[in-house]
């Protein structure tokens, strides 16, 4: 549940965040570090595109079975004293959360990083049911703080730069130490998040895999706040999307190393975790209940459609966003719903629909560099070019796009006409780009000079120079 629908155009949007020159700085330090850290590890994994396969295989393997390991992991995780709930809307599944915290009378929960949580609403839900919300990954805990949205999968206050970050702790937390270095303000979100973890009535993660064969499910953090949140609350609850599913701990090796690898550019995690049911007689600790919350909202329509059906092996690393070139100019505000960059371009007419978000798969620029640098080899621009498609059929573009188009279809299919056009275009822009070679305003296609000058045409155009090497072939 996004709030895609309020929001101002995508144009409008993406325009906003290109004047932020902030903004851009904290992109560029954040997405160009992670290029580089995953570019290292991945050259020091020779058989990294083997793995890639494997993980691409074991992913396609669980869609194609959906059924079977629903059933197994929800048979297993009841075994271990867990409880296994179903929610097939975003609004059923925040729903069942806000009513599973009221039936443990809670008044607080604790929250580790959670797109899931995010995609179905649960924030707001819980604020609407006067239920305090802490979010206790450090990232999370800036942009709760600030009152935003998270703008990255991986790292949510990517749009803020350090220096920003400073002045909100050193607003927000009434805490006497200083609070200018990296260091220092870490510990001030430690110390203030710590008493929050121990007074939290309920803890509340999502999941990176459920496995099936021991119905466990498996978090991974490098804060240890997934730990924190689960373990000190006497109930604990999961989020998870049913395309989580792996089918064994020796399945989790793989794609555990495919993830983190993509994700942050390290071997592991500090964190590791596989959470097994409740408490058991004799633990020192854990919770006393555990819940689990297995949503669709809109993942088996993905599952029905062959032309989606892929983007269920997502893993959730969101490297392709951090190599893609829209999303390094923009950020992940301006994409509006839940998931930015490509993967959003694919995942937003899903939990949206594509007319409210069909400016989101044409901002994409198909250049393919998502698919390179996916971990289990998502096509995403043949993805994103599919829903190009629809929304052309379904009629969704403008209607000077659509008039604009037909025009080229007609001319293309007429060369002699289509030449004498070429003609006549090549000379208009040599005459609107007379004097110093460049164009300053584009009749009928403003939007190419709106932010820069374009160059006129240089010598003849392609079609002239074909026909003279033509004729001087013997």
């Amino acid at each position: 549940m996004s709030e895609l629908a309020t929001l101002p155009p995508f144009k409008t949007r993406a325009g906003e965040a290109l004047a932020d020159g902030w903004l851009k700085t904290a992109i560029d330090r954040t997405t160009g570090t992670a290029r580089a850290k995953r570019a290292a590890i991945v050259g020091q994994w020779p058989d990294f595109q083997v793995a890639r396969q494997r993980g691409k295989a074991i992913k396609d393997h669980v869609v194609a079975n959906l059924g079977h390991y629903l059933a197994e992991f929800e048979r297993n995780a009841v075994a271990s004293g867990a409880h296994v709930h179903y929610a097939s809307t975003a609004d059923e599944a925040a729903d069942l959360v806000v009513r599973l915290c009221k039936e443990a009378g809670a008044r607080s929960v604790t929250r580790s990083k959670s797109m899931l949580g995010e995609e179905i609403g649960l924030p707001h839900a819980l604020a609407e049911a006067g239920i305090e919300r802490v979010e206790t990954d450090l990232a999370e805990h800036i942009v709760q703080l600030a009152g935003e949205r998270p703008s990255h999968i991986i790292w949510p206050a990517l749009h803020k730069t350090r220096e920003q970050i400073s002045e909100l702790f050193k607003a927000t937390h009434d805490d006497p130490h200083g609070e200018e270095t990296p260091e220092a303000m870490a510990a001030s979100a430690r110390r203030f998040l710590r008493v929050k973890f121990l007074e939290a009535d309920i803890g509340i993660s999502g999941a990176n895999f459920l496995v099936a064969d021991s119905g466990s499910v498996c978090t991974v953090t490098n804060e240890g706040n997934a730990e924190m949140t689960t373990t000190p609350p006497r109930v604990h609850i999961v989020t998870a999307g049913i395309e989580k599913l792996i089918p064994s701990a020796a399945h989790a090796a793989t794609m555990l190393r495919l993830l983190v690898r993509s994700a942050t550019g390290a071997a592991l995690t500090q964190y590791t975790t596989f959470h097994t049911g409740p408490k058991r007689p004799g633990d020192l600790d854990g919770p006393d209940a555990f819940h689990i919350v297995l949503v669709d909202n809109g993942r088996t329509r993905m599952l029905a459609d062959p032309e989606l059906r892929d983007m269920l092996r997502c893993i959730r690393c969101g490297a392709c966003m951090n190599h893609c070139p829209v999303f390094n100019q923009i950020g992940g505000h301006a994409y509006g719903g839940t998931y930015p960059g490509p993967m959003g371009a694919v995942l937003t007419p899903i939990f949206d629909g594509l007319e409210k978000s069909r400016d989101l798969v044409g901002a994409c620029t198909l250049n393919g560099r998502c698919r390179e640098v996916c971990p289990v080899d998502i096509p995403l621009p043949t993805l994103i070019k599919g829903w190009r498609d629809r929304s052309w059929r379904e009629g969704l573009e403008p209607a000077t796009m659509r008039s604009g188009v037909k025009a080229w279809v007609f001319l293309s299919t007429h060369p002699r006409l289509y030449r004498a056009v070429g003609r006549l275009g090549s000379l208009a822009l040599r005459i609107l780009g007379r004097g110093n070679g460049r164009i300053r305003h584009l009749p009928l296609a403003g939007g190419w000079t709106q932010f820069r000058d374009m160059p006129a045409p240089d010598g003849p155009s392609f079609l002239a120079s074909q026909a003279a090497r033509r004729r001087k072939k013997p």
